[in-house]
């Protein structure tokens, strides 16, 4: 069953410049909610979420020095990166146990792309690379889920704000 509308990959280019553009976009998504959460004045979970930025750029970074480029190539065909958390699972109040979730959500995303990426890619370096991938989503899911262990369930009413801020239609 095909469950992620991406071409399969023809090489171990086209897999490669997929799994840096789904780095680069969590990266960037990572950085534009802990802009937000900062400006809501949350800035426990903002850090919590620049850290996972600088985690994910730097899976980035060593998918470039692993293939030798110093710029990667145009993937094709990826709509949208399953690897980051989406705008409105967010809320402003949210607590690091909330940011965690959303990642672990994202990482078991990506794992499960990678994984059908594994059935999909012809050639058995390119099957190769991608388990590799796929066992990199599941470290980040274990380190996530040991992360969640440690940290809090908010309680009932968290998201309660006698003064929310109000936005103009």
């Amino acid at each position: 069953m095909r469950i992620h509308n991406v071409p399969t990959p023809r090489d171990m280019t086209e897999l490669m410049a997929q799994a840096y553009a789904l780095e680069r976009e969590a990266v960037e998504r990572y950085g534009e909610l802990a802009d937000v959460l900062a400006t809501h004045n949350n800035q426990e979970v903002a850090a919590l979420f620049r850290r996972l930025a600088s985690q994910e750029a730097l899976h980035a970074a060593e998918i470039l020095r692993t293939m030798g480029w110093t710029r990667a190539p145009e993937p094709p065909g990826l709509p949208g990166a399953p690897s980051a958390p989406a705008y409105d699972e967010t809320h402003y109040l949210m607590h690091p146990w909330h940011a965690l979730r959303l990642a672990l959500d994202a990482e078991q995303r990506a794992h499960d792309f990678f994984a059908e990426l594994v059935q999909r890619c012809e050639g058995d370096d390119m099957r190769r690379a991608a388990e590799r991938l796929q066992a990199d989503e599941r470290e980040h899911i274990v380190l996530l889920q040991d992360w969640l262990k440690r940290v809090p369930e908010p309680p009932a009413g968290w998201d309660d704000d006698p003064d929310p801020p109000r936005y103009p239609h």
